[in-house]
């Protein structure tokens, strides 16, 4: 029997934020035993509510729901994300320049499948959240990742992104707030973007899910704010800042200079057509979250939840030897670095599915967002403090007995020997 093999499109697709690891950790509780899941930014599962009054009014609205919406989504839904983006200062934005979409994930990959054709490029980050680099291939493009460097804070490296522009090169992906590493942009680096885009006639797409996800008072600039002469297509969902990604309720709006774009826009409308709308009830949850009472500020700010998980986890990782961290300003994630010359590892998925097996915990390598370099992972500090300390210390327990087996394997050394032969 002849064998049916997958498309060749997905041979530079992986989503190991649901991959191999977490496979064999369904396997483990299977046979049940308990894992504790630092893998994933899913907030319903840690005890993260969504506000009541969203869930008050979907319900409310569900009789309504039967039926297909419009298929750039309901009048109520995007008629808030409209006031919304007003309030972030992006100018010149209607209610026809906004999609609501089966969360932000749905969006990206609408956006480009009507930008891209075979061949072309897109810049994004690494590390990036894997669903851009996934999506582009998809579409038949050629992701091509720029550096952000941990060095400065795992900021994009402007000059590096300069150096990958070539004529195939269609866009910039911007993830800011950003996932996996919780940095957070300033203006002045956001400016630079701009004006890379600006020079070379690229589209800006910018993932901002995050961007409510704030800690120690640091301020979110929208970049659509700053690109008013760039075509650029901003994300952004319900999911994370009102915990509700289950009702994937997203939207994508298109703003700055149009003029030029009116092709691709036909692209999206016609994409948007077929899909026919997204989830209503997700739809009638958006116009009460975006007006309602922000309680992700009691969340982030100090003495609330994320804040303190935030700053244990970071405080327990980084007590680790060989283990360094940048602080996340924002979102849910940290990417710690493994000194290499403590733990040399030459295949992190392998290295972690070790560490899932020997503590069950679950992590992600950072090769599962596209960062080659097999010394980084992703924690998510999502589960409740007594829950991060068991799981950091089962992790840092590990550790510890890697160095000591490393350290009775390591050749010993003949002293006089090495002697002689450097006299020799």
């Amino acid at each position: 029997m002849k064998a049916i093999k997958k498309s060749a499109k997905l041979a530079n697709v992986l989503y190991d934020v649901r991959g191999p690891i977490v496979d064999a950790a369904r396997q483990m509780e299977d046979e049940g035993q308990k894992i504790i899941k630092l893998n994933i930014g899913n907030m319903a599962p840690f005890g993260f509510d969504p506000p009541e009054e969203v869930v008050q009014d979907m319900a409310r609205n569900l009789p309504d729901s039967a039926g297909y919406s419009d298929s750039k989504g309901i009048f109520a839904a995007r008629k808030a994300v409209m006031h919304y983006t007003q309030q972030q200062g992006i100018a010149g934005v209607t209610l026809e320049d906004i999609y609501l979409g089966n969360g932000a994930s749905e969006l990206i990959q609408m956006a480009t499948n009507a930008l891209l054709n075979e061949g072309d490029e897109l810049l994004v980050p690494s590390p990036d959240y894997p669903l851009w680099t996934a999506a582009t291939s998809l579409s038949g493009g050629v992701p091509v990742h720029y550096e952000c460097r941990e060095d400065n804070g795992w900021m994009p490296d402007l000059s590096d992104m300069r150096a990958k522009i070539t004529p195939r090169t269609r866009g910039i992906v911007i993830i800011n707030p950003n996932n996996p590493t919780g940095a957070l942009y300033s203006d002045e680096l956001l400016l630079g973007v701009v004006q890379i885009a600006r020079e070379h006639g690229l589209v800006l797409l910018v993932d901002e899910v995050y961007d409510k996800v704030l800690y120690d008072g640091v301020k979110h600039t929208a970049m659509a704010s700053l690109s008013t002469d760039v075509l650029t297509l901003t994300f952004n969902s319900l999911s994370k800042a009102y915990r509700s990604c289950g009702y994937r309720a997203g939207w994508m709006v298109v703003s700055g200079d149009k003029s030029a774009a009116r092709d691709y826009i036909e692209g999206l409308n016609m994409l948007a057509n077929l899909k026919l709308g997204s989830n209503v009830p997700g739809q009638w949850a958006i116009q009460t979250a975006l007006g309602g009472y922000q309680s992700i500020n009691d969340l982030v700010c100090e003495g609330g939840r994320l804040r303190r998980q935030r700053d244990l986890a970071y405080e327990l990782i980084t007590a680790i030897p060989g283990v360094t961290c940048v602080k996340p300003q924002a979102a849910l994630y940290m990417f710690p670095r493994l000194d290499p010359k403590m733990y040399p590892i030459e295949d992190d998925r392998q290295f972690f599915m070790e560490v899932l097996r020997a503590t069950r915990v679950m992590l992600v390598q950072g090769s599962g967002f596209n960062y080659t370099d097999q010394q980084h992972f992703r924690i998510v500090f999502l589960p409740h403090e007594e829950d991060l300390r068991v799981a950091i210390g089962r992790l840092a327990k590990f550790l510890e007995q890697y160095r000591a087996r490393r350290a009775h394997t390591a050749p010993v050394v003949d002293i006089a020997s090495k002697k002689g032969a450097a006299r020799a």
